[in-house]
């Protein structure tokens, strides 16, 4: 006679070998690869003991191609619910040894329903991907699979923070969601995305590439721009997910939390010498950074592409705030196509999830060059004027040194939105630099002078003291303040404090038509 006890033994017995996924072999295969399970990977990234699973036991519907005599345990991805540093996160995890993570329309189902809870409950959103793509023996329905995800992905942006986790291949449709996600993680030598892979692009086009130089964490993070973060091994990338998310609130409605921080004296004597007082010679923007924020804070997102312009997450006093500032160690600090996209699409981000914006401004302009132009720098550096003009988050600039031109406008300048504008006693504010802007309006005097050499000096010393100045803008009411460098974190820190209750609306509307 069966009683409770052999049902619920059953069950166990049942569970079991959903957790095998495709089972012993294929599981030393993945370890063999230097990748982790699905379930060690969600082990790693959530606290220990909350996570729980949803949805175990589903399998695939597809009757086709064999596949009605091969088990799908879980069908591929394992989803469910857990914490991080005490804070509730929603996750899937593709098992790359069942059916090699392949998305059916089960597999997809189960991941747009962890979805659906994640935003009725507020909290983000992580996918570790691990897949080989669309689920060939499903047809159709596995690419309707996808357009669930996306649909999801595109509705819910802005809603809670979304994080991709590429921890294996990604190809074809599979790439487009993390996409459309707020961040993407990738693990050097074993993650890839592309949208073809090596094969089709040397039948179709004769190229020959790797898959690693195609589409690698190193490519992707560097010259695509496609991805945010990477690391050395999978464990080091999961760290690096929980760091990210100890910086961001659970949704657009909730502020970031604020975290416990050392007391320490706000006055920076060290600013003084972080910039060099010559306006050509150039300097790491980081040094700044690490004298204005909380020690060690600084979390840097898009570290090695358009290296031009520095981006990240940091504390003030334990509170997150964005940092936008340009790196007049590359390109002068000049914004080219690439750094106006990473800077416009941060500034968004930030203000969809109630962070605040410092920007440090240091720039000669937007990047000249016919490449520039025809590329769309026009479309491109006209995105960041549109994110900092939208946001309503509290935004904060301290011009460092020059801010020459349209550059100057487009990185919150008063006129597009900002609250405050300090600028340091020796920032150059201007149309344009004092040396070209004395080549154009004295041109005739100096090339009439006896002495043009001397005469071109004379006019570039007289622009700078007239123009290129920030007493100018600030007599205009374009800087609300000059102040001593050294004060620069006690002056952020005030404004912090004084814009926390900031609330601004904008028209109604459906949405905005940024230039993409």
């Amino acid at each position: 006679m069966i009683d409770i006890y052999d049902k619920i033994h059953d069950l166990y017995d049942r569970k079991r070998e959903v957790e095998l996924g495709g089972g012993d072999e294929r599981i030393e295969k993945q370890h063999e690869k230097g990748k982790l399970t699905a379930r060690e990977r969600i082990d790693l990234l959530v606290d220990p003991g909350t996570f729980v699973e949803f949805n175990p036991f589903i399998e695939h519907n597809c009757n086709d191609f064999g596949l009605d005599q091969q088990k799908s345990p879980g069908d591929g991805v394992v989803t469910g619910y857990g914490k991080v540093n005490g804070r509730p996160i929603y996750l899937f995890a593709q098992d790359f040894t069942v059916f090699g993570g392949a998305l059916g329309e089960m597999h997809a189902k189960k991941i747009a329903t962890v979805m659906d809870l994640a935003v009725k409950n507020g909290a983000p959103f992580v996918g570790l991907n691990d897949s080989g793509g669309a689920r060939i023996q499903e047809g159709v329905v596995s690419l309707d699979g996808y357009g669930q995800i996306f649909y999801r992905n595109s509705i819910y942006s802005g809603v809670i923070p979304q994080i991709s986790v590429i921890m294996g291949p990604c190809a074809g449709g599979a790439v487009y969601s993390p996409a459309i996600t707020d961040f993407v993680f990738m693990v050097e030598k074993t993650s890839q995305m592309f949208i073809t892979g090596p094969k089709v692009i040397e039948t179709v086009t004769g190229e020959k590439i790797s898959s690693e130089n195609l589409g690698g964490a190193k490519v992707h993070n560097s010259i695509s721009g496609n991805a945010h973060f990477r690391g050395e091994s999978e464990e080091v990338v999961i760290e690096q997910v929980r760091r990210l998310l100890s910086y961001l609130p659970q949704n657009n409605e909730e502020k970031p939390p604020v975290l416990q921080y050392d007391e320490e004296d706000d006055y920076r004597p060290d600013l003084t010498d972080a910039i060099p007082f010559d306006t050509l010679r150039p300097y790491d923007v980081r040094k700044v950074i690490e004298q204005v924020v909380d020690d060690n804070s600084f979390m840097e997102v898009q570290q090695d592409f358009a290296k031009n312009i520095v981006i990240g997450l940091a504390r003030i006093k334990g509170e997150s705030v964005g940092l936008v500032c340009n790196q007049p160690k590359f390109m002068a600090g000049g914004l080219d196509i690439d750094s106006s996209d990473k800077a416009a699409r941060f500034i968004r981000f930030c203000d969809s999830f109630n962070i605040p914006i410092i920007t440090f401004e240091d720039v000669t302009g937007f990047f000249p060059g016919i490449k520039q132009e025809h590329g769309g720098i026009i479309r491109h550096g006209a995105k960041i004027l549109y994110a900092y003009s939208e946001a309503t988050v509290p935004k904060l600039t301290v011009i460092l040194r020059k801010a020459y031109g349209g550059a100057y406008v487009a990185l919150n300048s008063k006129s597009i939105g900002a609250d405050l504008v300090y600028a340091w006693p020796n920032a150059e504010i201007a149309v344009m630099g004092p040396q070209g802007a004395a080549n154009i309006i004295f041109a005739k005097e100096i090339s009439q002078s006896p002495n043009p050499e001397e005469t071109r000096a004379q006019k570039i010393e007289e622009y700078r003291q007239k123009f290129a100045n920030p007493y100018v803008a600030a007599s205009k009411g374009m800087v609300d303040d000059v102040i001593d460098p050294r004060e620069t974190r006690i002056k952020i820190v005030q404004a912090l404090e004084m814009l926390k209750n900031k609330k601004e609306s904008r028209p109604n509307k459906k949405h905005g038509n940024i230039p993409l």
